[in-house]
């Protein structure tokens, strides 16, 4: 082999293993979801209206605040993945799905009475949403930090918690078409701590998990 064929071929290979943590994430991504789905099936599954509180705002906005959850805290688990990584804007896209969250939040509060607001704060399914969504999350987080040790995360807690936060955000996607309680105080305050609790998780697993 000539010298340039080689300088060729380990760039390459260089190349190719550049890209690989990223796509491993990506499987990842496929492979946990199928597993929440797995767990999902099984624990809880659909509300029986499904298709009835499908045409409601309260709960359609769910998804579009943990979909967009998913999405942001899918990106910087990608970049955390390497060792170069540059995660100042992805962290600030964090915010896209509490702003979402605030909106929904504050429309709440202009249409419902006072009175009604610590009920649906409270709502009837908090201890099922604090077990659900960690439960269907615990295989996904699993999932993610096994593909991030194929990386290089320089911040193994940062890059722990990011993988936390989307399972979080994947189990809370999942626990949405089962819960009946669709109004933004109780996403807000039971589904926050849910998926904290599996953001906390992956910060204290990856510490250990993800150290190189």
């Amino acid at each position: 082999m000539e010298t340039k064929d080689l300088i060729k071929a380990i760039s390459s290979d260089a190349a190719s293993r550049q890209r690989s943590p990223g796509t491993l994430l990506l499987a990842a991504f496929v492979v946990a979801s199928v597993i929440g789905v797995i767990v999902f099936s099984i624990v809880a599954g659909p509300r029986a209206d499904f298709a009835a509180a499908a045409a409601t705002w309260r709960f359609l906005t769910k998804f579009v605040i943990t979909l967009a959850l998913v999405g942001t805290s899918g990106a910087l688990a990608f970049a955390l993945a390497r060792p170069d990584a540059r995660v100042g804007l992805r962290v600030a896209l964090l915010a896209v799905a509490p702003a979402i969250l605030l909106g929904a939040i504050l429309i709440e509060l202009a249409t419902i009475p006072t009175a009604e607001w610590a009920t649906r704060l409270i709502g009837t399914n908090a201890r099922v949403c604090l077990t659900l969504i960690p439960l269907i999350g615990l295989g996904p987080l699993a999932v993610f930090l096994a593909a991030m040790r194929q990386g290089a995360p320089t911040r193994p807690a940062l890059a722990g918690a990011a993988c936390g936060l989307l399972a979080g955000g994947l189990a809370a996607t999942l626990y949405a078409a089962h819960c009946f309680d669709d109004s933004p105080f109780f996403v807000a305050t039971w589904y926050s701590l849910a998926i904290a609790m599996l953001t906390i998780a992956g910060a204290v697993a990856g510490r250990y998990v993800l150290r190189w």
